[in-house]
């Protein structure tokens, strides 16, 4: 309830958005003279309210969100911050005494709004033209606020969130060119999140913005199927655009509107779920929104008419970008998929249209800017002089040639084909301008979320510490191809899920709109139909409606749901045990199949007779069968259950298939993977992979003097391979591997197979030198864990001749590495700390009579390789060690063996069979250059350099 209390405090706080932080309590009285000359609107009353207002009261919420944005707020330009630190205490400290608070309102607030920890977001830029100042941001804020007014309303995102989502969007906006300049001129970027990670409210709050700031065409690419350009249409117009952008003045009950209003019979446009601005925009003094295209249909050739395109202009001797004009003329809006010959009608459009294209401000926004976009045609096919593209990319280019304000953005979770363009094409799409990588978002499950990247794997593992035996339920396909036994597992999963969400819901958990279970195993039609009968063969046979069921529930139950629940301890209800789940069973397999088939086909094929996947009309609860379709930016709604064992020839291709990525708000607990160990052992690595290319940007993401150092076309970015190749190899032109410039280095599974002895013996006579010089035992620290190490010095000298010796199972593996490392003086590097961790009661052999060391067990993958990977504790005990200088690197040294050889026992001869020497390299800080060349690479094709590196 909306009481004169918060209307006044909002008020209050409405009137300081995006500004300076003033005195709360005076402007609450101000406004409340307004409203209820008696109100009592003083401090005391202001806590007791935050003291008891629920999480959805509106003044809670606005004040949150204003103390997010005065928390995360840039010193420059802000005098009020008085140089304080964002996201600091000596900062929340500011904003309360600009506030005029007293303590007891100050400890009220910390209570209730503890501090925001920033927007994390990773720039790499070179200098751009500040023109989206503060001021700026405030007089243009239509399409923004409300945007931002949707996601706190309707879709509950936290004040945190909507602060973060304001700075990164504005990291964005502020390099394009300002709209109203006089010079033409184009920006090219590209934009990274994280797979099914909230790219699409990004780029929807950079469409708002540059709407607001003068941008008036927008065309938005999507990826190449009708569902994502659909599903993506949808979600802009219903949190952008708005109900009377849409309407456009017609009433929705007028019979005619039928035609051209696409969302009549939608649930959320019934329910009142798309956003209202309260007039028609333009009656206001704001620009209108018209759409080029709807849900229905993609873009078609002048299906509105040729002046559809032609903007208005107040001043008709004037251009469209003079601000005299800019801000009286409306904006257009398309969302296309990337078809030729959808892009090919839009580009003849513009060509024929009377107005002059050099003068419209144009933001083209491409999402799953990897897929299509990226020319693939062979350098070495080209006729001489004469750049060969793609369709695609192609279209791309005369889009950017005909519309030279137009601003180019990419969006992509797999950025390695985009960094792998070529910078020297003018015309292409590589991002000259900027390169920003977002936060990884709160609430969000990743490939992380399913994988022990940095579990001790001398811990033993249990649902708490484990996030695969928590979530992943390994497939082998070795057994019996025709078993179907796993595949009911899922199905029995699916159905239980099912269950707990009804009865989460009657417990006012939810509400679960959509409950599915993704099958990805072919991307055959034919496959995909087989499976589906086989699944509806499974189903009829299940016996969930009959009781035979039961049994295997209750099992599943009591050992995997309600334990996993127990340990993750998310707080979501769950019965006490499996007897409270009974009732729910049988609503929950006849909400899945109502007509006796729990199945949805989702492919191309238009011989099955089913309903469509449509997550926006109606609620699914449903098994989905299908492949690409349900790939690459699509969301299927209400993923649980997965059950895959696709291969992919490639790290992009692999990561775009994990529809189980993202939100999974009250169920997560609830969330299974049923996947091969193969699958499993890629994933972990493109995550790797992944990580490591963040990291790379982070590096170089350094301001001085509060201006940029590096552009990314001065810094290619680093992409290292730890498993599959990053991006398809048509992609990958470009790329070669010379020298990587890396201060960690860690070869993880490089190694040479366990089935070359002969290299394996060589490597441990190679670090002999390493052995004996790690002598000094000792205990170290590590985050929160002690551990017995073996420490030892040697000279840079020694441990290039160590590194010289080692093979491994590709030559090219480590050869960029040694060639770097190898090429630094002693200035930079002058010695080498040597650490063995050691552990208490693990097992030791004796390594070429030097001495005992402990012995690390690790896992493998099919081909006998070993993976070596290092542990976070020893690698943050590096800094601790004594006798450290800034010329200092760090060895972390592991003996491993396959585990389960280790277990068995160790040959004690002093020359052990199937050890693999592994070893983790940290360099000083100071080896990495400052320069504006980090990374040294050579030529491809003479004329062409190289841009990007990758580590094979």
């Amino acid at each position: 309830m909306i009481t004169s209390l918060i209307q006044a405090y909002t008020s209050a706080l409405r009137a300081m958005e995006d500004g300076a932080p003033r005195g709360l309590v005076r402007r609450a009285q101000v406004e409340a003279e307004d409203l209820d000359p008696d109100l009592d609107v003083s401090e005391p009353r202001l806590r007791e309210h935050l003291s008891a207002g629920g999480p959805d009261d509106k003044l809670r919420l606005d004040l949150h969100l204003n103390l997010a944005k005065w928390d995360n707020a840039p010193i420059k330009g802000n005098p009020w911050t008085a140089e304080t630190q964002p996201n600091t205490e000596e900062r929340r400290a500011t904003v309360i005494e600009c506030l005029k608070l007293d303590a007891e309102t100050a400890a009220e607030i910390a209570r209730n709004f503890p501090l925001a920890k920033g927007d994390g977001t990773t720039v790499i830029a070179g200098p751009w033209d500040p023109w989206y100042t503060d001021e700026v941001k405030r007089a243009r804020d239509f399409y923004w606020g409300h945007y931002v007014d949707y996601l706190r309303a309707r879709r509950g995102w936290h004040a945190d969130a909507i602060a973060n989502l304001d700075t990164a969007t504005t990291r964005v906006v502020e390099r394009l060119i300002d709209p109203s300049r006089a010079k033409a001129g184009q920006t090219k970027g590209l934009v990274v999140g994280y797979v099914q990670s909230g790219k699409t409210a990004n780029f929807t709050g950079v469409i708002a913005k540059a709407i607001d700031a003068g941008y008036r065409l927008v065309i938005v690419m999507t990826g190449t199927t009708n569902l994502l350009r659909e599903q993506t249409q949808r979600r802009v117009d219903m949190e952008l655009v708005g109900r009377e952008n849409i309407l456009r003045g017609t009433e929705e009950n007028d019979p005619e509107a039928a035609q051209f209003i696409d969302y009549l019979d939608d649930e959320d446009w019934i329910g009142d779920h798309f956003v209202r601005h309260g007039a028609w925009p333009s009656e206001i003094g704001r620009p209108d929104i018209h759409r080029m295209t709807n849900r229905r249909f993609d873009y078609r050739r002048l299906q509105q008419g040729r002046s559809a395109l032609e903007f208005e202009r107040r001043d008709r001797t004037k251009p469209l970008w003079h601000a005299d004009n800019l801000f009286t003329s409306d904006a257009r809006l398309i969302i296309v998929k990337k078809n030729t010959a959808v892009l090919n009608n839009l580009v003849k459009d513009l060509k024929n249209t009377a107005d002059r294209l050099e003068n419209i401000p144009a933001l083209i926004i491409d999402d799953e800017s990897d897929q299509a976009s990226v020319n693939t045609t062979d350098p070495k096919k080209w006729n001489e002089d004469r750049r060969e593209r793609t369709a695609i990319n192609k279209h791309l280019a005369n889009l950017l040639g005909l519309l030279p304000r137009a601003q180019y953005i990419g969006y992509t979770a797999t950025p390695f084909a985009n960094v792998f363009v070529d910078p020297t094409d003018a015309e292409d799409i590589f991002p000259k301008d900027y390169l920003i990588s977002l936060e990884r978002p709160l609430g969000y499950m990743g490939a992380e979320d399913f994988h022990d990247l940095d579990l001790d794997p001398d811990v033993e593992r249990d649902f708490r510490n484990s996030k695969e035996m928590a979530h992943l339920r390994l497939l082998d396909k070795s057994v019996n191809e025709d078993d179907d036994a796993e595949l009911l597992a899922a199905l029995d999963s699916f159905v239980l899920t099912a269950a707990i969400k009804l009865y989460r819901e009657d417990a006012g958990g939810g509400p679960f709109k959509h409950h599915t279970m993704l099958v990805h195993e072919t991307m055959r039609k034919a496959g995909q139909r087989s499976r589906a009968d086989t699944i509806q063969d499974l189903w009829k046979g299940a016996g969930y409606l009959s009781g035979s069921a039961h049994g295997r529930l209750l099992a599943l139950f009591d050992n995997d749901f309600a334990p996993v629940s127990a340990a993750l301890g998310l707080g979501h209800p769950m019965p006490a045990d499996f007897a409270g789940l009974t009732s729910f069973l049988g609503r929950a397999v006849r909400k899945i199949a109502p007509n006796g088939n729990p199945v949805l086909v989702v492919n191309s094929d238009r011989d099955i007779e089913q309903e469509d996947l449509d997550f926006d009309k109606r609620s699914v609860w449903r098994v989905l069968v299908g492949g690409n379709k349900l790939a690459r930016g699509f969301t299927v709604e209400g993923l649980t259950t997965t059950y895959y064992s696709r291969k992919v020839g490639h790290a992009e291709a692999l990561m775009q298939m994990g529809r189980w990525f993202g939100f999974r708000k009250g169920y997560r607990d609830l969330v299974r993977l049923f996947i091969t160990p193969d699958v499993r052992d890629a994933f972990e690595a493109a995550c790797r992979d992944e990580e490591h290319f963040r990291d790379e940007l982070r590096q170089y993401a350094t301001m001085v003097d509060g201006r940029p150092v590096f552009t990314p076309y001065d810094i290619p970015p680093l992409v290292v391979r730890h498993g599959l190749r990053p991006t398809a190899a048509n992609k990958m032109y470009n790329a070669k591997l010379v020298e990587r410039r890396s201060r960690t280095k860690e070869p993880s599974s490089g190694y040479p197979l366990l089935t070359d002895q002969e290299a394996l013996d060589r490597n441990i006579d190679a670090c002999v030198p390493l052995l004996k010089a790690a002598c000094e035992k000792t205990t170290l620290r590590g985050g929160n864990r002690a551990f017995d190490a073996l420490l030892g010095e040697v000279s840079h000298q020694d441990m290039v001749s160590v590194l010289s010796q080692l093979e491994w199972a590709r030559s090219e593996t480590f050869a960029a590495d040694l060639a770097w490392i190898a090429s630094l003086p002693e200035d930079v590097i002058d010695r080498w700390h040597v650490m063995l961790p050691q552990q208490k009661n693990g097992k030791t052999v004796d390594i070429r009579g030097v001495g005992n060391f402990t012995v690390h067990g690790r896992t493998t993958g099919r081909d006998e390789s070993i993976r070596g990977n290092s542990e976070s504790a020893h690698r943050e005990a590096i800094a601790t060690i004594e006798g450290r200088t800034s010329k200092s690197g760090c060895v972390i040294l592991y003996p491993v063996m396959k585990k389960d050889e280790l277990d068995a026992g160790l040959a004690t001869d002093g020359r052990p069979t199937r050890l693999v020497m592994a070893l983790m390299l940290q360099l000083p800080d100071g080896a990495v250059p400052a320069d504006r060349r980090p990374l040294v690479y050579q030529v491809v094709v003479p004329e062409k350099p190289l841009y990007a590196i990758v580590d094979m």
